[in-house]
């Protein structure tokens, strides 16, 4: 599979042609018919890219790029009818990467994601990190985490939640995104079940699991890893001595 494209417009018609050409070239193609389907499509599955018409009655695609852009630096086609000089300026300006007229030659089309593609930076396969002062380690191979050499006991949900928020330390994961990562994409009834398994974590991980420091709440959106001088299970103060590239999803 050369990679996920997520493609967000109104038009069930173009949905499929785009999907059939782009599935011809190896590509695993989601499809979205509204703006806010299109949203959670590309917080679960984490495209590689994102083609997004300008134009859609629930949500016009400026919108939708200013809201993908807040969490994601995923390279966005805007696909479009409207031509004029302006709206090609407003969408770069709103964070698009590219901007294809409609009708476009399904040559085009193929071209314009493979540039994309092939710019996007490819993650740094992170193999284990290493957290000092309180010598915490998580190595996502072993699927082992320990603090000052001695393992804590976790059950895979709970390391694959550990592992999302860890490597996304530089930001707040949503609900969706994790559930996501230990769930699997499909799995939205399972958004309940997270605080439950955050509380578990927080009870092996924090010095005061009722008062958390480590696994931070933000409120309304999902929760963040706070490496940031705050105290581990041991009392301490941490800092992290390397973090993880952001991974590119997908």
């Amino acid at each position: 599979m050369n990679g996920k494209i997520l493609v967000i417009d109104d038009d069930p018609e173009l949905l499929e042609l785009v999907a059939l050409i782009l599935e011809k070239e190896g590509f695993e193609v989601f499809q979205a018919t509204s703006a806010g389907y299109g949203l959670r499509q590309a917080f679960t599955n984490h495209p590689n890219l994102i083609l997004l018409d300008g134009m859609m009655p629930d949500m016009d695609g400026w919108e939708v790029c200013k809201r993908l852009r807040e969490l994601s630096d995923v390279p966005i086609i805007f696909i479009s009818a409207r031509n004029g000089v302006e709206d090609v300026v407003k969408g770069l300006e709103l964070g698009g990467d590219d901007y294809l007229v409609k009708p476009f030659s399904s040559e085009e089309l193929v071209a314009r994601v493979k540039v994309h593609i092939r710019r996007t930076p490819k993650p740094d396969q992170v193999k284990e990190l290493t957290f000092d002062s309180i010598q915490m380690k998580v190595n996502f191979d072993k699927r082992e985490v320990t603090i000052q050499g001695k393992a804590i006991d976790l059950s895979p949900k709970e390391f694959d939640l550990l592992s999302a928020l860890v490597k996304n330390s530089e930001r707040v994961m949503t609900r969706e995104e994790l559930v996501a990562e230990a769930w699997g994409p499909e799995a939205y009834d399972s958004v309940d079940h997270l605080k439950l398994y955050i509380l578990y974590l927080r009870r092996k991980l924090e010095s005061n699991p009722h008062h958390p420091q480590l696994i931070l709440t933000t409120r309304g959106v999902g929760y963040r890893f706070n490496w940031t001088g705050v105290l581990g299970s041991a009392g301490v103060p941490l800092r992290v001595e390397h973090a993880a590239p952001l991974l590119v999803p997908g």
